[in-house]
């Protein structure tokens, strides 16, 4: 069954299915849902369970009939908009585009314009709908201050592909980061669970129960004084994933005035030291690998760390060379 095709389907839950949430297990069932979109429909009141709204908890026996209503898109009301973007590749399937710091991913409370999906709009003649009419063509999303590579799906087919590799752990992301402190070892893994924060609910945090796994390798490639260069592999894609592990080992990212330390750095040797304000916190993504969802070819993109990278890491090596 298509994920974004709009009616109303039945199913029969497999005996093998036992015990899974339903929120779980109707992604699996209808390809191109994902288990955010399962959970709004269902507090729509779009899925029914014996003719009852379920809770996305409910655990499953198997035998259940389930029906799920997917409602046809609503009209787009998103403004198209000329905005700077650098795209790094392009077909009739899917973008490739390197996001700016400063730039929301699509239009959220307190974001309606000046999007990537607004600057999308402009440039490409389709994209998918399986993210919803407000997330046209999104695939994965990057925070607002992180810079790097994004793919965008222009059809249905190239996002349940991406997708699928998401979910599969099989798609390449690097970020590099520049941190305050250096971790303990040259290389490492940082294994936890991360949800929203008990107190903070705009925050997200390491949890010891609950959650979502969460997993991130690292490598430290260079270090200057009291910073350092690292690099990220991640397996899995939470909200703020990065930046929370990094404030996880006690090494958050520069810039960081969430998860770290407020914006205005000192830095430097005694009364000679120096004083900045950064602009944005240091983590890009420089490195984007996956197959084509349609063609099968192998792609791989690269783009060089932006400018700011350069320049705090150059002051801080004059500092402490």
């Amino acid at each position: 069954m298509e994920g974004s095709t709009a009616g109303t389907f039945f199913i029969t839950v497999p005996s093998d299915q036992a015990g899974e949430r339903i929120d779980r297990y109707l992604p699996a069932a209808f390809p191109g849902l994902s288990r955010a979109t399962v959970q709004r429909l269902i507090g729509e009141g779009n899925v029914l369970l014996f003719g009852a709204i379920p809770r996305p908890s409910h655990k499953l026996s198997g035998g259940e009939e389930i029906s799920v209503t997917i409602p046809p898109p609503s009209k787009l009301d998103l403004a198209p908009e000329d905005l700077p973007l650098s795209i790094l590749h392009e077909d009739a399937h899917l973008l490739v585009v390197e996001k700016p710091a400063g730039m929301v991913v699509h239009p959220a409370p307190g974001h309606a314009g000046g999007t990537l999906v607004n600057a999308l709009l402009s440039r490409a003649d389709t994209l998918s709908g399986i993210g919803g009419v407000s997330r046209p063509g999104i695939v994965h999303r990057l925070d607002r201050d992180t810079s790097g590579i994004l793919v965008v799906a222009k059809t249905d087919a190239a996002h349940r592909g991406l997708s699928a590799q998401l979910s599969a752990r099989s798609m390449k992301r690097g970020y590099h980061g520049i941190v305050f402190g250096s971790p303990p070892a040259r290389e490492g893994l940082v294994n936890t669970r991360i949800g929203r924060h008990p107190v903070c609910r705009k925050k997200m945090a390491v949890l010891a129960e609950g959650g979502r796994l969460a997993v991130t390798h690292y490598r430290r490639l260079a270090v200057f004084g009291p910073f350092s260069l690292l690099e990220f592999r991640l397996e899995t894609g939470r909200t703020h994933q990065v930046r929370v592990h990094c404030a996880h080992i006690r090494c958050p990212i520069v810039g960081d005035d969430v998860y770290g330390r407020p914006r205005k750095i000192v830095f430097g040797k005694g009364a000679c030291g120096q004083t900045a304000t950064v602009s944005r916190y240091f983590l890009h993504a420089f490195q984007l690998g996956f197959t084509h969802p349609v063609t099968g070819e192998t792609l791989e993109f690269t783009v060089p760390d932006p400018p700011e990278f350069s320049t705090f890491r150059a002051a801080v090596e004059r500092e402490y060379s």
